[in-house]
């Protein structure tokens, strides 16, 4: 069946004072929580170009500066973009692994992400269309979580090691068919005795089934962050705003993605 349409972004309202939006270290004020500081990169382009948000959730042992290990050379074009890359702290209260979606209930880390959104769209400049989460490990699992409770308004995803060990929260918007690239490292993808290869290919599984337009991208390297894949992830999210439709991947993948990826 053609199902409902995904509509528009439902962007949340701010639950506290919003930042002045500039590079460096900020800090966001959810309702109900103490305030979170996060990395921020951006630059003069946003003031007057609508760029994308990208959200990045680092891994567990790393630190915010992981999104610009991350994503290299492609920050550059995402903050020329008029694009904002935000990387927020994790709560110590969540322990080890860093967020409350790998390790605990709380949805505080979402209320965070809603803060980040709802500012970066009332006085950041963003695209309300093009909010876009990715991240790895730990951050992956977290990015895996948000996709499903934040489905209103992301609009595509990028999973480096991450998945679902466990049964799939519910979609906060289930019209919302969001795009997600799905990278792992093969069958040595391990830590903490958690196989992400495995967990890949159940979040895989179960987007399909509910109707989703899945990349799955196995670069056999273990447990790290493909690198090389930024520039093919930054023109993913390019294309895969809120709602798009037709999928403009449905029958190749672009030239220039890498070879491990397939559809």
């Amino acid at each position: 069946g053609g199902g409902t349409a995904a509509g528009s972004p439902a962007i949340p309202q701010p639950g506290g004072a919003c930042p002045t939006w500039k590079a460096g270290t900020l800090s966001f004020a959810p309702a109900g929580i103490a305030a979170r500081t996060a990395q921020v990169w951006m630059s003069d382009a946003a003031s007057t170009m609508h760029g994308p948000l990208v959200i990045y959730w680092h891994a567990t042992g790393s630190v915010v500066g992981e999104a610009a290990y991350s994503l290299g050379a492609t920050l550059t074009a995402i903050v020329a973009a008029g694009g904002i890359v935000v990387s927020p702290e994790g709560d110590p209260a969540a322990g080890q692994f860093v967020w409350y979606a790998v390790s605990g209930t709380k949805d505080d880390d979402m209320r965070v992400a809603d803060e980040i959104v709802a500012c970066a769209v009332k006085s950041g400049g963003v695209d309300p269309t093009h909010i876009h989460s990715m991240g790895m490990s730990a951050g992956a699992l977290q990015t895996t979580a948000m996709s499903f409770v934040r489905s209103s308004y992301l609009a595509s995803v990028a999973i480096y090691s991450g998945g679902l060990g466990a049964a799939a929260p519910a979609y906060q918007n289930p019209a919302n068919k969001f795009p997600a690239m799905l990278f792992f490292g093969g069958a040595t993808d391990t830590a903490f005795g958690f196989d992400f290869q495995a967990a890949t290919n159940k979040l895989r599984t179960q987007l399909t089934t509910d109707g989703h337009f899945t990349i799955l991208c196995n670069h056999g390297k273990g447990h790290m962050v493909p690198t090389d894949a930024a520039p093919s992830v930054w023109k993913f999210f390019q294309s895969h705003g809120f709602g798009t439709t037709p999928e403009p991947y449905a029958t190749a993948l672009p030239s220039g993605f890498p070879t491990y990826c397939a559809l």
